[in-house]
């Protein structure tokens, strides 16, 4: 593991007590176009025929084998903060060439099919039953049961290896969700390489890779308090539970079942071909390549995925339903936004996997943002405001909408974020700080308020407040218990915060500006001849058939 300190040591002058904001992020001028998708397949209408129970719908793979060799099948873990992500790297890869294979249930297919249609280009979703107390939906399963959900999908890799052998074109390369450990035996069977893809930003990978983080993880489980994550050489401290919430907060009985998924994932981890990231090399230079020197592998940092949609054969109904369909009219939503001025507009959400479970924290959410002054849009869903099941909560939110007559907008249910952030109007965005979120604020130009609830959320607070210096902390406190239960965040913290990012103060204006550099990065990142382009097409073609290994087909560092 010397090799791993040594990079994290590396690593280190991006965590400086009180850097520079955005001195990683130089800006390089661009005299090309704007990013045109190459479509060098054919795409006919989608297939019907089923085999083994499964459904493979998209392009025509015998159109596809006719013009081109790169076949890539994602296999993501079907939470909507892993498979949209992954689904947008399917379409990328695409989009330069290659067909894309997306594995989901039956329910996730119907959800994905009208962006993958609309898009025109050579992906196809391949459709495995996988029943769970009688649904397939995988959002609907408790998290205490997350362990049974993994073992249920480790038990697809018969009827998924039976059905590519069994089919045209032949795979070229497995990229599967590093929660699936299962498909490294997939990959080995059919005598192809397999890469791991990550919904995470590259300093994140390089904390998981290093002996120091292993032993965090190891002391999580053993102290009786919080601990403190420390990286060596001027560490910065991140606060982490004891017992983050999400997937790792299980219970006794399920925590025997987590470590040895741990474990697995560690053994897979060991044999993988590459890390596919959704990052870009501008915005974390140094830890792509640590990360990578750490295992030995190929880093591909091919993100932000989410642009991707901001190409004109996207319009918006399929960019609204992007993940989920959403619970508010995608035109009403636009027209809502459409009456209001230029960046003044604060957005709101706190992911798709997050549980506010005290009605207190709705209430001082709401008066918070009430007291900003700003108008904003703000997502309580069912599930993480906890409205139908508390009628203090729901009577509030229905006063709260009735007190602000327009100058507020809640949406209880999915969001279309990605149509929401890129309108005009929009100047800011509250966040859990999950990747996803994080990468479409910065491909958005947006400055962030940042509110992390689980684990690696909390670096990527840092990578907001502390390298982009686009960030805005809320102040987020543990309270000293089992179950790692954040402390409520009042009022003044939220329109501080708020008011803090969408302000017009120097700091306010600063900070803005370092958000709109950044998203010209990224936007240049994407374009041809940008640094994930080139690893594009790089990974293109390294993964097609009895294409000989080289500097062309090695990521771009």
């Amino acid at each position: 593991m010397a090799a791993a300190a040594a990079a994290a040591c590396r690593y280190m002058y991006l965590w400086q007590p009180n850097p520079k904001p955005g001195h990683l992020l130089p800006r390089r001028a661009s005299t090309t176009p704007p990013f045109q998708h190459p479509r060098h397949a054919v795409v006919a209408s989608p297939s019907r025929s089923r085999s083994n129970r499964m459904a493979c719908r998209g392009a025509n793979s015998d159109d596809v084998a006719a013009t081109t060799t790169a076949h890539f099948v994602f296999v993501p873990l079907m939470h909507h903060g892993h498979l949209i992500p992954a689904v947008d790297a399917a379409m990328q890869l695409a989009a330069h060439g290659a067909l894309s294979s997306i594995v989901v249930t039956p329910t996730y297919a119907a959800r994905l099919r009208p962006a993958v249609e609309s898009s025109g280009l050579p992906v196809r979703l391949m459709e495995l039953p996988l029943d769970l107390a009688g649904t397939d939906d995988v959002d609907r399963i408790p998290l205490d049961q997350e362990a049974t959900y993994l073992l249920a999908a480790s038990r697809l890799r018969g009827p998924l290896e039976r059905h590519l052998r069994a089919h045209a074109p032949p795979v070229t390369c497995v990229v599967s969700d590093i929660c699936h450990p299962w498909t490294a035996g997939l990959a080995m069977s059919l005598g192809v390489p397999r890469l791991s893809f990550l919904g995470m930003s590259a300093y994140c990978l390089l904390c998981l890779q290093t002996e120091h983080h292993a032993a965090a993880m190891h002391n999580a489980y053993a102290a009786a308090d919080p601990y403190w994550h420390l990286m060596p050489e001027e560490p910065v401290e991140v606060k982490v539970p004891t017992a983050p919430p999400g997937f790792m907060r299980l219970p006794a009985s399920e925590k025997l079942a987590y470590e040895k998924l741990a474990y697995a994932v560690e053994r897979a981890g060991v044999d993988v071909d590459g890390v596919l990231l959704n990052t870009f090399l501008e915005l974390e230079p140094g830890t792509v390549v640590d990360s990578g020197e750490v295992r030995s592998v190929n880093v591909w940092a091919v993100g932000p995925v989410s642009l991707f949609h901001q190409h004109e054969h996207q319009h918006s109904a399929a960019l609204a339903a992007r993940g989920n369909a959403p619970a508010v009219d995608a035109d009403e939503c636009l027209r809502w936004l459409d009456g209001k001025e230029p960046s003044s507009v604060v957005y709101v959400s706190f992911g798709s996997s997050v549980v506010h479970a005290r009605p207190e924290q709705v209430v001082e959410t709401g008066l918070g943002l009430e007291a900003s002054g700003h108008p904003f849009i703000w997502v309580v869903s069912p599930e993480n405001a906890g409205q139908d099941e508390d009628e203090e909560v729901r009577r509030f939110l229905e006063e709260l909408e009735g007190r602000l007559s327009g100058r507020g907008l809640l949406i209880k249910g999915w969001a279309p974020q990605q149509l929401i952030l890129s309108h005009a109007s929009v100047g800011g965005i509250v966040t859990h700080c999950g990747w996803n979120s994080m990468m479409e604020a910065v491909a958005a130009g947006l400055p962030v308020a940042t509110w992390p609830h689980m684990a690696h959320q909390f670096l990527n607070e840092m990578l907001a407040v502390q390298s982009m210096g686009t960030g805005v902390s809320v102040g987020v406190e543990w309270l000293k218990e089992e179950d790692g239960e954040v402390a409520v965040v009042e009022r003044g913290a939220v329109e501080k915060a708020v008011r803090s990012i969408m302000g017009g103060g120097d700091e306010a204006v600063e900070r803005r500006g370092r958000a709109a550099a950044l998203a010209t990065t990224a936007r240049e990142a994407v374009r041809e001849g940008g640094s994930a382009f080139i690893n594009l097409r790089r990974l293109v073609k390294r993964y097609q058939a009895a294409t000989p290994q080289d500097a062309s087909t090695s990521p771009q560092i």
